[in-house]
């Protein structure tokens, strides 16, 4: 069962992503913040990483830094959440060292393919629920 680390502090947007991902069968694991985010990476060493940009003690920006500057957690891919959706937003996220870049509300069919290709896992087809 792939483990994907969902850094976010909105617990409506917890809620809701990580039930979703647990019936499609991921295990989930959740910080809360940043500086959370990173200790759980270290310690779980999750398969991926859905990382909120704007979060407290430590923004998303300066969390994938630390992620993607450490060789032992380099090779874990992130997505990056954000409401920032605005010309160069993606690019921001990916100069960070996030893979690839999903803007909320999340639309999650999208996220999915964006998740199961990264994961590398065969389509799990409909993913409207």
């Amino acid at each position: 069962m792939p483990r994907i680390l969902l850094v976010e502090d909105n617990e409506m947007n917890l809620d809701m992503l990580s039930r979703r991902l647990e019936r499609r069968q991921f295990e989930v694991l959740i910080a809360m913040d940043g500086a959370q985010g990173v200790e759980m990476t270290r310690q779980h060493r999750p398969d991926l990483i859905l990382m909120d940009m704007s979060l407290p003690i430590m923004d998303g920006w300066e969390a994938t830094r630390r992620i993607k500057g450490d060789p032992a957690l380099a090779h874990i891919p992130i997505i990056a959440l954000t409401a920032h959706a605005i010309a160069g937003d993606r690019e921001r996220c990916l100069a960070a060292g996030c893979n690839e870049y999903e803007s909320k509300p999340v639309k999650f069919p999208r996220l999915l393919t964006k998740i199961e290709q990264m994961l590398g896992i065969e389509s799990s087809g409909d993913a409207t629920e």
